[in-house]
């Protein structure tokens, strides 16, 4: 609910998955949840709204089991601290390929930083071959964004997935586990940005890069 540009940053993931043709919103809620319910109700600009409780905070694939049972088709996921100017359409048509289990956007990042990221190995075909999160010493730079689409088998890897040392359930476990079994994943590269809201200086830097962009449309 931190405002970035005057909206929460919710609502600007809300626009852009609506944008993307979300035709229901499925949001993961649970510190303060109620602050989030009583913003936004039911619906957002005509998307129906359904709310998932996630009592624990146990990582990523276990908040994604609390949503199982009101999906059952492709569906994409958008971590909601995070800003976007990017090329989400080409995940989300990528996906609609049908050649693919799963697409995510991803960027490169300095070396150094990559170790904060859930990190991609790929092969000459830009499929995702490993997925590592939070690596001592990173295979590669090229780092998860917080924009996927999964078909719904990405909810049987996850609750096949076990505590990792930091006792979370990982998307990265899941997503290795659907790679072990055959499944195609691929990687699209970010044209554009995102940002991380995690500080008071990222959102200022967030809301200069979006008044930049809007100066230049």
């Amino acid at each position: 609910m931190v405002e970035v540009n005057d909206k929460p940053i919710l609502t600007h993931c809300f626009e852009q998955l609506a944008d993307l043709g979300a035709d229901e919103l499925v949001v993961v809620v649970g510190y303060l949840k109620e602050k989030i319910i009583e913003y936004y109700g039911d619906e957002f600009q005509g998307v129906p709204i359904t709310y998932a409780h996630q009592r624990e905070q146990k990582g990523l694939a276990h908040a994604l089991i609390t949503v199982e049972e009101h999906i059952d088709d492709d569906f994409m996921l958008m971590l909601g601290d995070n800003i976007f100017n990017a090329n989400l359409a080409d995940v989300v048509n990528r996906q609609q390929e049908q050649r693919a289990d799963a697409a995510f956007l991803v960027e490169e990042v300095p070396w150094d930083e990559a170790g904060r990221y859930g990190v991609c190995d790929t092969n000459k075909y830009g499929e995702i071959t490993d997925v590592i999160e939070k690596p001592e010493e990173p295979p590669s730079n090229l780092v998860m964004t917080g924009f996927y689409t999964f078909t719904p088998e990405i909810f049987h890897a996850c609750h096949l997935v076990q505590p990792s040392n930091r006792g979370e359930y990982e998307i990265s476990e899941a997503i290795d586990l659907l790679i072990r079994s055959g499944r195609t994943i691929d990687a699209i590269k970010i044209d554009g940005w995102r940002m991380d809201i995690g500080y008071p200086e990222d959102r200022d830097e967030a809301e200069e890069r979006l008044t930049q962009a809007a100066e230049v449309q």
